[in-house]
């Protein structure tokens, strides 16, 4: 039997062959991020003797997951899936999402199965969440030795790592294609604006990203009071932290969640703050060339808003007032005639018979009985998704054309009878299964129960295979994928009949203009 054994600069690594493939999988790439270390960014793992047995995956960060508390501080470890032979083979880097709360890198819908048979070395990543990973105390009394975007810093070491070691598991450190959804593509966005990566990566994926989830150290206090007016303690307590069990805060991280939008509609949950691992804000550090020659990919979902608009506990604004409390918050009251105008088209804005549950996502579906159609709730839906997914992903790729031709939108727009049934149409996270092609995992059930094999097969291998394209040529597909030209372009829509679509965008962009949000 062979014994797949890989020499990094922190050790030697032992794989293991699984169905054609190796696995190595939990390599620590960081000091644990406990006692001491909690609430430090991530410290270089410190060289071992021996031989690390890379057998399973690490556990994910300390989270919530379907309303089980999960995970542990001691969960920075990376993972790597590559074929049986060949050498100098691309590379493709998946940052899990998870609004920057919950997920893992080991959810079985991300297996890299899929990449690796095709000659690729898959690689994947824990970093720390909420709390330990995106939470701001810096400015607050008695955490002056806090540091700032703790697991932002863990993902930058991360691409470190990888492109310091990918090669001695047969990858390319000059083809890398770095991808993520949803808060693994804002991560990718951010990505392109973080000095420190600069050079790790020749090309990069961004599906559904919210390019504008970062902050201000000062604006994050305002997620932070509500962290605080669940625990019922004054901002004296907050060094309590660093003792304090990590799973007793969860319940007020929760609260944040369904509380953060009635005291700032429109504000996006704890993400990264401006420091200095992210001194320019991501859209306008790719205006300004930040990432001058990588290639991107780019895109969201047609209906990103129905899993996050909700009657209650919403994710974004579900009224005109929220909508108006909004714009004159960040003063651009001046505004709100027209963006009401552009997204109401009718006076059936109040939800009626809205029951979809508070939590949707991967983990946590909604039962396939009852009615869960939102009636009247598509103004606030088409609100959000432009909001938070669709104009920003148009700065990001505008920014970026100005560095290199080489940019290319889609947008996914299968709505599958389970979409049309329970009324998420093709909602946020929908196209992770033709992505990865896993048709045998519990979300890839509830989004293709009920179609034709033939569905599933024809999308994913579209979107698998221009994915892949991408990642060993540079190119998703030449004859049928243009680049993208601008706010008028070709756009690739996925869809039962995938096909190219000169997108007019250009009344989208006018009605948002440069209007930014939550940014002092």
């Amino acid at each position: 039997m062979a014994e797949y054994i890989v020499t990094t600069k922190t050790g030697k690594v032992r794989g293991y062959e699984r169905n054609g493939l190796v696995e190595y999988l939990g390599i620590p790439f960081a000091e644990p991020p406990v006692g001491a270390l909690r609430f430090k960014r991530a410290v270089p793992k410190t060289p071992w003797d021996g031989v690390f047995d890379a057998k399973e995956y690490g556990p994910a960060s300390v989270q919530i997951d379907a309303g089980r508390k999960i995970g542990s501080e001691d969960c920075l470890t990376i993972n790597v899936q590559r074929p049986v032979g060949g050498e100098n083979l691309p590379v493709f880097v998946w940052i899990h999402g998870g609004g920057y709360n919950g997920g893992s890198a080991s959810v079985p819908l991300y297996n890299g199965v899929s990449f690796a048979h095709e000659g690729i070395v898959f690689v994947s990543f824990q970093y720390r969440l909420n709390v330990l990973g995106f939470y701001d105390f810096t400015t607050y009394p008695g955490c002056e030795d806090f540091d700032s975007n703790c697991g932002f810093s863990d993902q930058i070491l991360a691409l470190q790592w990888i492109h310091e070691n990918i090669e001695a598991f047969g990858g390319n450190p000059r083809q890398v294609t770095i991808a993520g959804e949803s808060a693994g593509g804002a991560s990718v966005v951010n990505m392109l604006a973080a000095p420190a990566v600069k050079g790790c990566f020749q090309q990069a994926i961004a599906q559904s990203g919210l390019p504008n989830c970062v902050m201000t150290h000062q604006m994050q206090r305002q997620n932070v009071d509500i962290f605080l007016e669940h625990l019922g303690w004054t901002e004296k307590d907050l060094p309590k932290l660093r003792t304090m069990d990590p799973y007793d805060w969860l319940e007020a991280n929760e609260y944040v969640g369904k509380m953060h939008q009635y005291k700032n509609p429109g504000i996006f949950l704890c993400g990264p703050v401006q420091d200095d691992l992210l001194p320019v804000r991501p859209i306008d550090a790719i205006r300004g060339g930040s990432a001058a020659g990588v290639k991107l990919m780019i895109g969201n979902n047609m209906h990103e808003g129905t899993m996050f608009v909700h009657p209650e506990f919403t994710g974004f604004p579900n009224s005109w007032a929220m909508v108006a409390e909004m714009m004159e918050k960040n003063h651009h009251a001046d505004a709100i005639p027209d963006v009401i105008g552009f997204y109401h088209p009718s006076a059936r804005d109040s939800f009626v018979l809205f029951k979809a549950q508070e939590t949707f996502s991967q983990d946590a579906t909604p039962k396939m009985m009852g009615d869960y159609r939102q009636l009247g709730g598509d103004p606030f839906i088409r609100f959000a998704t432009d909001y938070a997914f669709e104009m920003p992903a148009m700065k990001v790729a505008m920014g970026q054309k100005q560095y290199t031709p080489d940019v290319w939108m889609y947008r996914y727009e299968l709505v599958t009878k389970s979409g049309e049934e329970t009324g998420w149409k093709a909602s946020h996270a929908f196209e992770l299964p033709a992505v990865f092609c896993n048709r045998d995992f519990e979300f890839s059930h509830f989004v293709f129960d009920g179609e034709p094999e033939d569905v599933f097969d024809r999308i994913s291998s579209e979107m698998h295979g221009d994915w892949v394209r991408f990642t060993k040529t540079g190119e998703p597909d030449p004859e049928n994928w243009p680049r993208f030209e601008g706010a008028k372009s070709p756009v690739r829509i996925f869809n039962r009949e995938c096909k190219t679509e000169e997108l007019d965008r250009r009344h989208l962009m006018q009605i948002w203009g440069d209007m930014r949000f939550y940014e002092v």
